[in-house]
């Protein structure tokens, strides 16, 4: 479990099929001053992506990637450069600054504007349509493992204010309209959506 709170800023350092190719190991240069202290198979989150760590190096961390996580998250797009947003998992008894992130990616969405709006800059994100019903106003996203207040919804996307702190720490310093991005639905969206799904078919039989 994650906290959508952004520790690092980490940077791909190597790329290499395995599995017969369909799978991918990352190596991740990791600016963490306590990096030793992360135990081999231990959890942390790549630009929202849950990863374990499969090796260890005095700077870097190294995961692997199935087929079906390069399918579902932008983790099969990335290249030697690009920049991915760290965290690693809450300890219990840890400050909860942001909301609870399982680092399970939903979807894959894409940043469609930035425009400033006062002190911040108002992002505004397309999303995949089955994901938009989970998203409300005030409600709580992650994107690329960021945890951000919804400020608007549409049919079809959301908006966010990100701070100039928020872009400093994590990879909307770099963010361009286009870019694809991680998307993560609040937990308890997802679990009260399933409930009522339950509901209504259960109100469906006894009409029946």
């Amino acid at each position: 479990m994650f906290t959508g709170i952004v520790t690092a800023l980490g940077t791909v350092r190597a790329v290499t099929p395995i599995g017969g190719g369909r799978d991918m190991r990352l190596v991740i240069s990791a600016p963490w001053a306590d990096l030793r202290t992360v135990a081999l198979g231990a959890s942390i989150a790549c630009s929202g992506c849950c990863l374990t760590a499969v090796e260890l190096g005095e700077d870097w961390f190294a995961v692997d990637a199935s087929a079906e996580t390069l399918a579902r998250t932008t983790l099969g797009r990335w290249d030697v450069g690009t920049q991915v947003n760290l965290e690693r998992s809450l300890k219990l008894g840890d400050e909860l600054g942001g909301h609870i992130v399982s680092g399970h990616v939903d979807g894959v969405g894409e940043a469609m504007a930035a425009e400033a709006e006062n002190g911040s800059v108002r992002w505004r994100f397309r999303t995949p349509g089955a994901l938009a019903r989970f998203i409300a106003e005030k409600g709580s996203v992650a994107v690329d493992g960021v945890s951000l207040t919804v400020n608007a919804t549409s049919d079809d996307g959301f908006a966010v204010n990100v701070i100039p702190h928020t872009a400093a720490v994590t990879g909307f310093g770099r963010l361009r309209p286009g870019d694809a991005v991680n998307i993560e639905i609040d937990m308890l969206a997802r679990y009260v959506a399933r409930l009522a799904a339950f509901q209504g078919a259960e109100g469906r039989s006894w009409t029946a």
